[in-house]
């Protein structure tokens, strides 16, 4: 795991970062697609987590959830407007591009019950759950009031999907179901001061200065 802050590690991914998986103190952020089982799996060795809490329920992120909620004995957290995706009353996949379908039936991960659900303000490891919608109905940044640390699941990336490298972007739009409201959460995510942001997708944001510049000329 590379440690990033106090409490807080991503699970390593070869050749670079591109599905982020967290943990803070002894809670799993997010849990990748379906095949990232064997590096969950591996990474977690030794290790007691308490919970997995996601960011948003996407196939990205929501992939092996219940294994390892199974695996491990342990609850699932998710904001109150993912919970029918999660528990399989509602499409997983972003939106209803073809895209969008194809990487659900490539990663989706099965349906599993949401024994926590999360609303604005609730605490999750020590990081305050702030409702950022757009790129999904649930999506949650988990902020950190005491360093300003921000996991911000897929307000935006770090890393451009087809060269992999590192650049600031809004999710894609085929993937985002509204962009608008999107762009409104990551205005949000500025607002908090973060000293730090950590993506769903792509290394951690530490240039903020460079990350300001970006939520300031975004449009509308």
């Amino acid at each position: 795991m590379k440690y990033l802050a106090p409490e807080v590690w991503r699970l390593q991914e070869a050749p670079r970062p591109l599905i982020n998986v967290y943990l803070a103190g002894d809670v799993l952020i997010d849990a990748g697609r379906r095949w990232d089982r064997r590096r969950i799996f591996a990474e977690l060795e030794g290790r007691e987590i308490s919970m997995v809490a996601l960011t948003h329920v996407h196939p990205d992120h929501q992939g092996c959830a219940k294994d390892v909620c199974e695996a491990r004995g342990v609850p699932l957290a998710c904001h109150e407007d993912d919970v029918d995706a999660m528990e399989g009353r509602r499409a997983v996949a972003a939106t209803a591009k073809p895209g969008a379908k194809l990487f659900a039936r490539m990663w989706e991960g099965p349906p599993h019950k949401v024994d926590r659900v999360l609303r604005e303000g609730d605490e999750v490891a020590g990081f305050r759950v702030v409702h950022a919608p757009g790129h999904a109905p649930g999506e949650v940044i988990f902020f950190r009031d005491s360093d300003r640390v921000a996991i911000c699941g897929d307000v935006i990336r770090n890393i451009t999907y087809v060269t992999m490298r590192t650049r600031l972007a809004e999710p894609p739009a085929d993937l985002t179901p509204d962009p608008a409201e999107n762009r409104r959460s990551i205005r949000k995510l500025a607002e908090l001061n973060p000293s730090l942001i950590l993506p769903g997708h792509g290394p951690a944001v530490t240039d903020l200065a460079a990350f300001e510049r970006f939520a300031s000329q975004l449009p509308g």
